[in-house]
């Protein structure tokens, strides 16, 4: 069976998508980070002591996952390929005058955000939570790591105690809730209410 504090984890994930866009700037990569870092955490909540919050512990386990994607996009900058079109110039320098040593801009560009769009991506994803938080405990639980963190259907099936089948099931079900309340409370008539 699963620790007892998996629901109690699951719980944060509000908040630690809301340090990690913070810290990432980026919804894409920031859902990535606490993806990982709740992985880790229900990987390791044996180990939990207790000596801190819960949050504070997942906290610091999205911190490392926050700078390993950060380490990451500056290797990745560091790979880039000249264009043709510097090449063809002979301007190969172009590309470390744009960044210093740790891989940062020297100068950061100005950001083309849509404001509007920010704003209604996070009204969209609180009308998820809500919803999933509306889904029985069992459904919840099973949604999350199928679709959430990605796990496969033979580990939730030994996590949970339930067969492959009951697995669809409870998925098809947690899918079908969860259109029905995002039909209500986002896409539809109500949704006009936010």
């Amino acid at each position: 069976m699963t620790d007892p504090r998996f629901a109690e984890i699951e719980g944060h994930r509000p908040y630690l998508l809301r340090y990690a866009l913070a810290q990432l700037r980026d919804g894409q990569l920031a859902e990535e980070a606490v993806q990982e870092a709740l992985v880790a955490a229900l990987e390791s909540v044996a180990s939990f002591g207790g000596k801190s919050s819960l949050r504070t512990w997942l906290t610091s386990i999205l911190r490392f996952k926050v700078i390993d994607l950060q380490r990451r996009a500056a290797a990745e900058r560091g790979r880039v390929e000249l264009t043709d079109f510097a090449a063809d110039a002979g301007d190969e320098g172009w590309l470390d005058e744009l960044f210093d040593e740790t891989g940062h801009w020297r100068q950061a560009p100005r950001a083309w955000n849509d404001p509007e769009a920010a704003l209604e991506q996070r009204r969209f994803w609180e009308a998820f939570e809500r919803c999933l938080d509306r889904l029985p405990a069992a459904g919840g639980r099973v949604f999350f790591k199928r679709e959430i963190l990605g796990e496969e259907t033979p580990v939730i099936c030994k996590d949970e105690g339930i067969t492959a089948s009951n697995c669809w099931v409870i998925l098809h079900r947690a899918r079908l809730a969860l259109r029905s309340c995002l039909e209500s409370h986002w896409f539809g008539k109500e949704a006009s209410k936010r």
